[in-house]
């Protein structure tokens, strides 16, 4: 008897469903399974009948937590899939945003960000917040009235002769002016033109003068006549720039901007790049203060294209410092909405319109087709950060920078046989050296084998196109009736550091023609930029480094060492060059002492920090020192060495 009350009361915990409960047959659902019975008639086996109301309240709950259960399984398997998709896009595409890598179009100007509209008459507002708000908060820099800056009045300087200063504003507009062009050059002239008319800076502000100066001192440094002391007249001019600018200040104005920017770029090219860095900083922050990176207006025709070619100028230099060292960018894309300049020389805008003569070229200078490549340097550095770059996403950057080479004019094309402008070569290594840094970043240890072989290949490719280039260039100021100017003093800092990326690579490779056409333009530059002579010093230690290693049996030079897997990790990492510089990407220095224990052990002398005015060599600043200078013998002697590298190859 309770053997069958047992059973009764099992049976009675265990009521059927619905379905079996109607056919009066026995249910044998549980509690995370349907009946056989719903099952086989393809029914819902569900409990909803009176007597079933407290069972099935339970199995819904069971149920629902079962759901719960089986969508928490899912989703964790989703995020392992997910995981693992990232790290292998980690190494097929550097970083899981390359999937979705887009560059700007050719031409396409950044996104406006709406603002909020303009509601009725405000007028009475907006003098109360000017009043009661001082003190408190500046209102948007368009709308700022800035005071008379009197308190700031230092001693002017003596302007030096017109000859050389006419000689001087020549230079930085032959150069410079082509590459940047932050001055809108009839008021600047027509400014200057006054200035030598009174005969003294007095009455002039001193933010002017400052300005004027700085661009003297950047002329000195790209003129191409003896009778300037280079670089000794441009530190002067540079030092008295900075004498003239109110480090205090707290109101600025655009000539702020461009006095800052081209005290960066001057000490660019006397290889003070941290100094360099620091000054495009405040470069960077003086614009966005006043609000050079938003499009605000409306403006007069001219300070309106003014505050947009200052803007994208900072912003070409910016990309261009962060590229070059391995530095963080100082502007994000998404905070700026400022338009492109127009395509037309200054010297057609005027109040009244833009207006450009029949006949004449609407553009000399090159912003435009350098924007289109520096806008791209923001994802090339994203994508830099990654342990290795994708095929798919090399050859996006390949497509895009293609584009950008159709850009520029014809004469510039890779295409083109006829001698180039000396002066068009700066412009262009702006994407040569681009190209060329983005293929380096797989010579990474991270890489495989056949993917570092595949970046020297492509970097080779790179450089050898770059130095079909310099072979034109040299070959257009070379002739007896050449009237443009020579090579050397048109070639700038980058110029001098893309020929020695080149350099090494064709070296690396086996292509001594080529890479003696880079010497002997890197030769013609000479000692006219500091980083040429420790551009000249490494190319000596690297070549006969590959000597060395090819009268102890080695393979350098030739195709098969350079398509087989074993690697010579020395020559690897002194090819990859100032890619050693970085700190996310440099992997020789794992291991190294750091801090004191450096000088302790490593047996290096090194002289006094460089400065502006300090020592070094006779002829300019550099962090070598006289010995260093000298110690390689110079451009003929590396010329030489690779002449023997070539003879121990046979």
């Amino acid at each position: 008897i309770q053997a069958q009350k047992r059973a009764y009361r099992q049976r009675r915990k265990d009521p059927s469903c619905d379905a079996c409960r109607e056919r009066k047959v026995k249910c044998d659902a549980t509690e995370t399974t349907s009946c056989s019975e719903c099952s086989s008639r393809n029914v819902k086996c569900q409990f909803t009948k009176e007597t079933n109301r407290r069972m099935s309240s339970i199995k819904q709950v069971q149920d629902l937590e079962k759901q719960i259960s089986q969508v928490k399984r899912e989703n964790t398997q989703l995020r392992s899939m997910l995981n693992m998709r990232e790290s292998e896009m980690d190494v097929d595409n550097g970083s899981p945003h390359q999937a979705a890598l887009t560059l700007p179009e050719i031409g396409s100007h950044p996104k406006r960000r709406q603002r909020p509209p303009p509601p009725h008459d405000l007028s009475r507002v907006r003098t109360n917040i000017r009043n009661f708000g001082r003190g408190i908060f500046k209102p948007p820099a368009p709308y700022r009235q800035i005071g008379s800056q009197g308190h700031f009045n230092p001693p002017r300087p003596d302007l030096p002769p017109k000859h050389v200063a006419d000689h001087l504003l020549s230079s930085y507009y032959s150069s410079m002016h082509m590459i940047i062009p932050i001055l809108h050059w009839p008021t600047f002239q027509q400014e200057y033109e006054a200035v030598y008319k009174s005969g003294s800076l007095h009455g002039v502000p001193p933010v002017w003068s400052s300005l004027l100066f700085a661009v003297l001192a950047v002329g000195v440094l790209f003129s191409s006549e003896p009778s300037i002391h280079r670089p000794h007249k441009g530190k002067e001019f540079i030092e008295i720039s900075r004498q003239l600018i109110d480090l205090w200040n707290d109101e600025f104005v655009i000539d702020h901007a461009r006095a800052a920017i081209l005290t960066s770029i001057f000490l660019t090219e006397l290889n003070l790049k941290s100094a360099a860095w620091t000054w495009l900083a405040s470069a960077v922050r003086i614009s966005q203060d006043i609000g050079l990176h938003c499009e605000t207006g409306p403006w007069p025709m001219i300070e309106g294209e003014m505050r947009r070619r200052v803007w994208w100028g900072i912003y070409v230099w910016d990309r261009h410092m962060s590229l070059e060292l391995g530095r963080p960018l100082l502007i994000e894309d998404a905070d700026c909405d400022v338009g492109l300049p127009a395509a037309i020389d200054d010297h057609y805008i005027h109040d009244a319109g833009m207006l450009v003569p029949n006949g004449a070229s609407p553009l000399t200078n090159f912003i435009i087709p350098i924007i289109h490549v520096v806008r791209a340097v923001s994802q090339l550095i994203k994508t830099l950060k990654s342990p290795i770059i994708s095929p798919s996403t090399l050859a996006t950057f390949d497509t895009h920078f293609s584009s950008c080479m159709s850009a520029y004019p014809p004469t510039c094309q890779l295409t083109a046989t006829e001698p180039l402008d000396p002066r068009m070569l700066a412009p262009i290594c702006h994407l040569m050296n681009a190209r060329l840094v983005l293929h380096r970043h797989n010579l990474t240890t991270s890489c495989p084998p056949e993917v570092r072989g595949n970046a020297i290949e492509q970097c080779i490719r790179a450089a050898l196109d770059s130095t079909t280039l310099f072979a034109r260039a040299m070959a257009c100021s070379s002739g007896p009736n050449s009237v443009t100017p020579p090579f050397g003093p048109t070639a700038n800092a980058m110029t001098c550091t893309h020929i020695w990326r080149c350099t090494l690579f064709l070296l690396f490779g086996g292509h001594y023609d080529a890479a003696l056409t880079c010497i002997r333009a890197a030769a013609s530059v000479a000692t006219l930029r500091d980083v040429n002579v420790a551009c000249g010093r490494n190319v000596a230690f690297f070549v006969g480094v590959l000597i060395e290693k090819r009268r102890a049996g080695g393979m350098t030079g030739s195709k098969g060492y350079r398509g087989g897997r074993e690697m010579d990790e020395e020559l690897i990492a002194y090819v990859s060059g100032d890619l050693q510089a970085s700190t996310e990407n440099s992997w020789v220095w794992t291991g190294s002492e750091t801090g004191m224990n450096i000088a302790a052990n490593n047996g290096i002398k090194v002289g006094p920090s460089p400065t502006l005015m300090g020592g070094g060599r006779e002829d300019g600043t550099t962090v070598l020192t006289d010995s260093e200078a000298r110690d390689w013998g110079g451009w003929e002697r590396v010329e030489y060495l690779v002449g023997v590298l070539a003879r121990e190859q046979g």
